[in-house]
């Protein structure tokens, strides 16, 4: 159970998630992020010393709840076709009712790496996620069903695949659902990887 401060702080994380993703990081301020909580700015700097620690706090955050949906996968007893299938569907389920995680990581986290830099080098922030996604593709090659290469050029196409399928979305030119493609992109992703 989370202390009565933890709890705050997952809480100014998430108001700072939706603004950031809405608005872009260097566009919100701390006093537009307190506002929203009916928190004085002073107040919110006894939780986050800056803006930059926020966002790397926000960024930790997204990784944590993807890894643990994708941990959940991996601990399942199923092929490593359907935990591709599974984790698409995840990634989607996040992008459609958590839009502002997938927009965060796509829009502030990838564009914005000079806020990144100092204590977010390579993929410290995002380690849960990427360590999980790393399980499944070791498990994947330790069954025979992928094949064994750089983690990176997998990793690329894999999430390149989604984040560009969740841009396509939200920018209104996919034609259907999210949920319409996870067969095909399942099929895809799975072909591209397997032996």
């Amino acid at each position: 159970m989370l202390t009565k401060k933890e709890q705050k702080k997952e809480k100014i994380i998430r108001n700072a998630l939706l603004l950031f993703a809405k608005n872009g990081f260097y566009a919100t301020t701390i006093p537009d992020i307190a506002s929203t909580l009916k928190m004085s700015v002073g107040n919110m700097y006894n939780y986050f010393k800056s803006k930059d620690i926020l966002a790397k706090e926000i960024i930790k955050y997204i990784s944590a709840y993807l890894g643990s949906k994708i941990k959940k996968i991996n601990e399942e007893d199923i092929s490593t076709k359907e935990k591709t299938k599974k984790i698409i569907e995840m990634y989607f389920k996040t992008a459609m009712s958590k839009p502002e995680m997938i927009d965060y990581f796509l829009r502030i986290y990838l564009s914005n790496r000079e806020v990144f830099l100092d204590g977010c080098e390579g993929m410290i922030c995002v380690n849960e996620f990427v360590i999980e996604v790393m399980i499944y593709f070791e498990e994947g090659v330790k069954s025979g069903d992928l094949r064994d290469q750089d983690f990176f050029s997998a990793f690329g196409l894999f999430m390149g695949y989604l984040g560009g399928m969740v841009f396509l979305k939200g920018e209104n030119i996919l034609p259907k659902e999210l949920n319409d493609y996870i067969d095909d992109i399942t099929y895809n992703i799975y072909k591209a990887l397997s032996v």
